[in-house]
């Protein structure tokens, strides 16, 4: 045989057996083994919000339904203050809600300014499924929402109309860094099969001008998700936020090499190096990116992530550029 056509011959023969030698190593593995440690990580030190989600991924729940799950927590507790129903209202004593959902196929949801409607996040996943639009604002959301079967109820609970009366007698509106205006819950979760979703609920900044929407229910800006890459999700000054588009950002840092950690830094980065005034408000972010890899940042210290991995959920304090 000529000792080209050998060579050529031998060099096919051994492809087409390291080739199928792969194929039946692939079809050996069982699928479990394919199987991810759900992971769900979120804003601030909400641990039972977290755990909720956590447990929820671990019981086979998809990664959007568990970040919904975890936030309701919040949202249905009255003893915050900044979440769902016993949220702080507006200057004109309403209590008004913010979220937005995102799935790992790129699908969102948004609703804002709604009053009388407890759990937002889940309403949010209802604009999404049910309807053509992204987004539903203020009366016609509400009347989504009943449509929809949600329950209606009073938001503004005793103890914070009572904040709310003694505010009116000075009236001063000065968002205090880490005790108030901060309870945003953003969450994002990744599910047994790899998928990435994310939620996020909130009423906003206490005393809030009438009709006032921060960054947690706009898309890129308290949430992004990308599934090939990972998600993101802000808490702190929405305005600022939003100037960055600061969730997106992360998510298109960490697609161009950056780590979850290294990718909420720079974020915050941008809004410190632009504005002068930034020791005057906080900015947080967390975010996970396809290996399950976490990170988090903040402008302040005092700003902690919660993380649950490997069936342990565990409050993780934020490195910040600022000690103060």
């Amino acid at each position: 045989m000529d000792r080209r056509k050998f060579i050529s011959t031998t060099t096919k023969g051994s492809i087409a057996l390291t080739l199928g030698m792969n194929l039946l190593a692939c079809k050996s593995i069982p699928k479990t083994s394919m199987k991810k440690s759900p992971i769900a990580i979120c804003t601030w030190g909400f641990v039972n919000a977290n755990a909720t989600a956590g447990k929820a991924l671990e019981s086979g729940m998809n990664a959007l339904d568990a970040a919904i799950a975890g936030v309701a927590v919040e949202e249905e507790d009255i003893r915050n203050t900044t979440v769902g129903k016993g949220g702080a209202p507006d200057r004109e004593g309403n209590v008004t809600l913010d979220a937005c959902v995102m799935d790992h196929n790129g699908n969102c949801g948004a609703v804002v300014c709604v009053e009388d409607y407890t759990n937002v996040a889940a309403l949010a996943k209802k604009v999404m499924l049910e309807t053509p639009h992204v987004m539903l604002a203020g009366e016609g959301a509400e009347e989504f929402a009943e449509k929809q079967g949600f329950q209606k109820e009073t938001l503004l609970t005793e103890s914070s109309e009572k904040a709310y009366r003694e505010w009116l007698t000075t009236s001063e509106y000065k968002p205090i860094i880490n005790i108030e205006n901060h309870d945003t819950v953003g969450m994002v979760c990744m599910d047994a099969n790899g998928d990435i979703s994310g939620a996020c609920t909130t009423s906003g900044l206490s005393y809030k001008m009438k009709g006032r929407v921060g960054d947690s229910p706009i898309i890129g800006a308290g949430l992004f998700i990308d599934n090939e890459v990972g998600g993101a999700a802000a808490t702190g000054m929405g305005e600022e936020i939003m100037k960055s588009v600061g969730s997106f950002l992360i998510v298109e840092l960490m697609r161009n090499g950056m780590s979850p950690q290294a990718a909420c830094e720079e974020a915050v980065m941008r809004t410190i190096r632009k504005n002068p005034d930034h020791k005057d408000f906080q900015v947080a972010y967390i975010a996970m990116n396809k290996a399950g890899e976490t990170g988090s940042y903040c402008i302040h210290k005092g700003f902690a992530m919660m993380e649950f991995k490997n069936g342990t959920n565990s409050r993780v304090n934020s490195a910040s550029y600022l000690e103060d």
